[in-house]
């Protein structure tokens, strides 16, 4: 059994806008407080308990005893308990992401584990105990550092309440212009070349209106957003993006407008802890 001293920080950082709320009448920042409806007053930290409500208006309380006899791991290690192939982990059970150091008293075996896993090209899955409650997670190595990603259970994944793939009825001319529209965008994923152009367009609203410059009206979409045929709109995609002129030889087949569908998906204080590589003690 290895222990190795560790320091976890946050490896993302939120970079939205965030705005405050004022009252409108006196433009004063508003205040949220714990309020008792029944009491009618301010409610202190001091005096707030945790209650678990099993029945309507029934409660158990919960106090700090109860919660340190948990059988959660250490809150001072992370607890190794399977090496598995990267591809095996679908991406939904990925939550949040922190990079690890270890301690000046623990680099050669963090060093020696690094490298192991690196070799082997796998995940190291383990357990840890993050803000008051334990959390699996997933070490791997990128770009010469040792990556930590909070997982979601199992029970948190709702994919059986996902619809399914809608059945019809696909041409074949239909899905090689879809090969070809995907052959022409594959490229090397490259972060930076992807901006967040509603952040980008908030701010320059925001800059404007401090310096009292007028804000420029965005022009309406004056696109045709009507549905069109499936096969003439991945041509049309293709064309353009090959920059060729659009053809009349290929003609598309006859069938029923498909509907176009869209999908989307700081550093902080260190906290110290302990990378365990020992036996698995539970399926995780």
């Amino acid at each position: 059994m290895v222990n190795i001293p560790i320091k976890v920080y946050s490896a993302t950082s939120s970079k939205s806008i965030s705005f405050h709320q004022l009252h409108n009448n006196c433009q004063t920042r508003i205040k949220e407080m714990r309020w008792c409806p029944s009491c009618d007053r301010k409610v202190e930290w001091e005096e707030v308990t945790k209650r678990y409500e099993y029945a309507k208006g029934q409660y158990v309380i919960l106090d700090e005893n109860d919660f340190d006899q948990l059988p959660l791991a250490s809150k001072n290690l992370v607890d190794v308990q399977a090496f598995v192939d990267a591809e095996q982990v679908d991406p939904i059970y990925f939550e949040k992401t922190y990079f690890i150091e270890p301690e000046a008293s623990a680099k050669r075996p963090f060093s020696l584990f690094a490298e192991a896993l690196k070799g082997k090209e796998k995940l190291a899955i383990a357990r840890i105990a993050m803000r008051s409650r334990e959390r699996l997670c997933a070490l791997r190595i990128s770009d010469g550092r040792v990556l930590l990603s909070t997982l979601l259970w199992q029970d948190e994944i709702k994919l059986d309440d996902a619809p399914q793939i809608p059945e019809s009825k696909i041409s074949k001319q239909e899905l090689s212009m879809a090969y070809s529209l995907i052959d022409l965008l594959s490229k090397d994923f490259a972060p930076e070349e992807f901006e967040d152009n509603y952040r980008e367009a908030l701010q320059k609203i925001i800059d404007a209106k401090i310096e009292g410059e007028p804000i420029e009206e965005s022009k309406p979409d004056k696109k045709d957003k009507r549905v069109v045929n499936l096969f003439d709109a991945l041509k049309a995609s293709v064309e353009r993006i090959d920059g060729r002129k659009p053809s009349q030889e290929v003609r598309a087949p006859k069938a029923k407008p498909a509907k176009r569908n869209t999908a989307a998906r700081a550093i902080a204080k260190p906290r110290t802890g302990t990378l365990k590589k020992g036996k698995r003690r539970g399926a995780a």
